[in-house]
């Protein structure tokens, strides 16, 4: 008999999460397991249920614990989601289902509703059903989010030309970025696979000099959603498709005073590091290299205590 579980759902955590998130992820039906990867000395939670399984990284940080929890999935497809997110209870299902109908794609991209944190009946509300993936039909158009059918999702446009506008002019916008493309890792499901080779490539790319090892702290999900499509690159492929509405993964927002700063510069140095002959990653890099005052002028507002936090009207 095969026990591999159909679908890993890695979670690295501190062990802060609510039982409400813990309930509900338990309630996911199938043959699924949940990764759950603590920093050392944590104090990791335990749970007598054999579907669960922990680990804890001998390294700090949010992209050593993710690295850890997919490199130890056992599942046929992986999926990364934070420790204050939810996803749907037949999520499992649409993994097999879509997969069988499409054994090629690299990915199920799901769709995803942003909530705010204080609204808790829109967290707690009952998951609608899903179409029937094996009866939808594949569309091209997004319509602004409403497309009906399974959107195709072409790889990210790496070859875009390189635009040193992005640099020497902060006011102007990113454009190589629109289209169904994406960037990011989390909340999507992938062929285990597909990540699992990637990683030591992954890994190899954060050595700077010699021992010396460059772990970003922030930015983890952008900079392992362009990796592994770098990885595999093929000009103009499809790497999957998006499931139409209703949402299958609820992403909780907060108000962005009660968020710590973040750098994504130093992710973005690891793609340019990992993949200099590409136009698409040096644009990414130029540009939040020139938006560096943005989180460093929120950081000094944090340290000098400005612009504190106001619960929402």
């Amino acid at each position: 008999m095969n026990n591999e579980p159909i679908l890993s759902i890695v979670t690295p955590t501190l062990g802060k999460f609510s039982d409400f998130w813990w309930e509900s992820l338990l309630n996911i039906k199938g043959n699924v397991e949940f990764v759950l990867v603590y920093p050392p000395g944590s104090g990791a939670k335990t749970f007598d249920d054999p579907r669960v399984r922990y680990f804890v990284c001998p390294y700090k940080g949010e992209m050593m614990q993710r690295c850890t929890g997919l490199s130890n999935a056992r599942g046929k497809y992986v999926i990364a989601l934070d420790d204050d997110d939810f996803l749907h209870t037949d999520v499992a299902q649409f993994a097999e289902t879509y997969f069988k109908r499409f054994p090629d794609s690299w990915l199920l991209r799901l769709h995803k509703a942003g909530v705010f944190y204080t609204e808790e009946d829109k967290i707690k509300a009952p998951w609608q059903k899903v179409p029937d993936i094996e009866q939808l039909e594949v569309c091209e158009n997004y319509d602004e989010g409403n497309f009906k059918g399974l959107l195709e999702i072409p790889i990210v446009p790496l070859t875009k030309k390189l635009d040193l506008r992005y640099l020497f002019l902060p006011f102007v916008k990113r454009t190589d970025n629109y289209g169904y493309h994406f960037e990011n890792f989390n909340n999507i499901i992938w062929k285990r696979e597909i990540v699992q080779e990637a990683l030591p490539q992954f890994m190899e790319t954060t050595k700077v000099l010699g021992p010396i090892t460059w772990m970003s702290s922030w930015g983890h999900d952008r900079l392992m959603g362009i990796f592994v499509q770098a990885v595999y690159f093929k000009e103009g492929m499809t790497v999957g498709h998006w499931l139409p509405k209703p949402d299958q993964i609820r992403f909780i927002g907060k108000d962005t005073k009660m968020v710590t700063p973040r750098f994504y510069i130093i992710s973005d140095f690891l793609l340019v590091k990992g993949f200099p002959q590409y136009g698409y990653v040096w644009n990414l890099f130029l540009y939040e290299l020139s938006h560096l005052y943005q989180p460093l002028g929120k950081l000094l507002k944090m340290k000098l205590g400005l612009g504190q936090f106001r619960q929402p009207k």
